[in-house]
């Protein structure tokens, strides 16, 4: 995996650390912070963690200036560059270099406890982004050199695929539709387009013809009213009706 070396950023800036002096390390089990003159340091001032491609870099600055004070490379954490104490969370012993081959051990300090901690965690997330890397870089190359498979067709090789679970449509159980409107389709033996004769055998008369014979009867005149000798006869034949409607009204006729 390529990387660009040209490219530098930034992981943790601490406005306020202090540098100290520490005696040669007596025996192997680690530095301890309580032989330093706590109280005394040497420098103070800024601290930077940088890091530029795999590399981390601790950067000692002049709060005010910015002016590199010391710088420590590391190219892995835990490791022998940066170590804790065993006596304070709070302390550390720092290899620095001169950029001449040089290097010297230095203790480095924090004034609060929550600024040890994110110098602790800046460097454990790069070099966990580093070992990621790795592998992510190991698993490409092993890929890349491993066959590829094949699957792609032969000259003349064909494929035959089976689709199973599918019923045919039976042509004969097709329902007929009903007719248009809502009528029911004809009785058997029925014949297109005719009417069923009635039963019994009986004949059956046209209306039509059985009601234009007085309609065309135009031989026998009807004969016009004569008018009657009798005076009364109008008002007689009137009463008489009226009596009879009368009658057939449910009235009762008094005389």
């Amino acid at each position: 995996m390529a990387e660009d070396n040209s490219y530098e950023s930034m992981l943790c800036v601490k406005p306020e650390v202090h540098v100290y002096r520490i005696p040669p390390r007596a025996s192997n089990r680690g530095y301890r912070a309580a032989d330093w003159k706590l109280d005394e340091p040497a420098w103070s001032g800024r601290m930077k963690i940088t890091a530029k491609g795999k590399m981390a870099y601790i950067k000692l600055e002049d709060k005010n200036t910015g002016e590199l004070f010391a710088q420590a490379p590391v190219e892995q954490y835990p490791g022998c560059v940066v170590e804790a104490v065993t006596d304070s969370s709070r302390y550390f012993v720092i290899r620095i270099e001169d950029g001449n081959g040089r290097h010297a051990f230095i203790g480095l300090g924090f004034a609060d406890r929550g600024d040890s901690f994110d110098f602790n965690v800046a460097l454990q997330d790069h070099f966990k982004w580093v070992k990621q890397e790795g592998e992510l870089a190991k698993l490409e190359a092993s890929q890349s050199a491993a066959p590829k498979l094949d699957l792609s067709f032969k000259e003349g090789q064909t494929i035959k695929i089976s689709i199973g679970n599918i019923k045919k449509k039976d042509a004969g159980g097709a329902k007929p539709r009903p007719m248009a409107g809502g009528l029911l389709p004809p009785p058997p033996g029925a014949k297109a387009g005719g009417i069923l004769p009635p039963p019994g055998g009986a004949q059956t008369v046209p209306l039509a013809q059985a009601n234009t014979a007085p309609l065309l009867d135009f031989g026998s005149p009807v004969p016009a009213p004569q008018p009657s000798s009798d005076v009364w006869g109008d008002f007689t034949s009137a009463g008489s009706n009226s009596s009879t409607d009368a009658v057939k009204s449910g009235w009762v006729q008094f005389s």
